[in-house]
């Protein structure tokens, strides 16, 4: 199994909450409610472990409210290089409705101190020989320049290590001019970053067709329901998710990306990749919290997803080797 290092820069404590429909403005009851330590790049570290590689995450930690952050890394065996800095890590609310609906309220996060990047850079340690694969995911704290992210990809890049990107809005624009090896945007993201509507799955390729041309070689696209889209210089794939029930997609693209670096790591087949990957994710969205690759129905779920290739309109679905 292969050695991953996960940074997430703003992570958060996550109050899940499952309920019926919400009436805005009057006294809603809650089923259930968890609070967990969370942030992409954490969530992503979770499935990764679980699927057996040796994780180190890392990050900027507020001093305040790290225990559970502590305990979880712990529980997890997650290696823990995380930068401490003054403050409170953010609280974001997820509330989970009947029928999949999600409504996020996300806190504001802790301020990065002057000289956050220089201190998990050598809080990090050295990268070559060290790590196979480097996450960078999730949004930035208050301080915390979009520069400065795409210098971190650049250092990756120049230890001849794979670096993936999972990030939006100025972080994202900031962090695709560096050139990660993957990116994983959700067709918001996606949306946000070409600048117009994305109605169609020609136009979804066709916008991530554009980022493979400025350099990006894997680009992931998770869209819901409608499965996920994956360019790559292997070939070109669509992945159609088996049918589940739908409780929380709280961690459902984190875990997607998870189980994309796994295979990858493994040198699976493209097809495999994809399958297992989605499957993951449709696990995920079953329950509140990360994949369960160790799911009694994971086989299940993995023969009932659907991966073909893609051919759009412009290609034949095949990318040079």
């Amino acid at each position: 199994m292969a050695r991953v290092l996960t940074i997430t820069l703003n992570p958060a404590l996550d109050l899940n909450v499952e309920t019926g429909m919400v009436n805005l403005g009057s006294v809603n009851r809650s089923r259930t409610s968890r609070l967990d330590a969370a942030g992409k790049g954490i969530n992503l570290a979770q499935v990764l472990s679980r699927l057996g590689h040796t994780v180190t995450v890392s990050g900027l930690l507020g001093e305040i409210n790290a225990a559970p952050f502590e305990r979880l890394f712990k529980s997890e065996r997650l290696k823990d290089r995380f930068i401490r800095v003054p403050g409170q890590n953010r609280i974001n609310v997820k509330i989970a409705e009947d029928g999949g609906r999600v409504t996020d309220v996300n806190g504001p996060g802790l301020v990065a101190p002057s000289g956050s990047l220089g201190h998990l850079e050598a809080g990090i340690g050295a990268l070559p020989g060290e790590y196979d694969a480097v996450v960078i995911a999730g949004s930035l704290p208050g301080g915390f320049l979009p520069d400065a992210l795409a210098d971190l990809v650049i250092r990756v890049r120049a230890a001849n290590i794979p670096v993936w990107l999972d990030t939006s809005g100025p972080a994202l624009k900031a962090g695709l001019l560096a050139l990660p090896d993957g990116i994983k945007p959700n067709v918001d993201e996606l949306a946000e970053w070409a600048g117009q509507p994305l109605d169609s799955l020609e136009d979804i390729a066709e916008a991530a067709r554009s980022l493979q041309d400025k350099g990006i070689a894997n680009v992931v696209v998770s869209m819901g329901e409608k499965g996920v889209l994956w360019l790559s210089p292997r070939g070109n794939w669509r992945a159609a998710p088996p049918p589940v029930s739908v409780t929380s997609t709280v961690c459902a693209g984190d875990t997607l990306l998870a189980g994309m670096i796994h295979g990858l790591l493994e040198h699976h087949p493209s097809e495999e990749v994809l399958s297992v990957a989605t499957a993951l994710s449709a696990e995920c969205v079953r329950h509140v919290g990360v994949g369960d690759p160790m799911a009694e129905d994971f086989t299940q779920l993995i023969q009932q997803t659907r991966v073909t290739p893609w051919r759009g309109h412009n290609n034949n679905g095949e990318m040079p080797l």
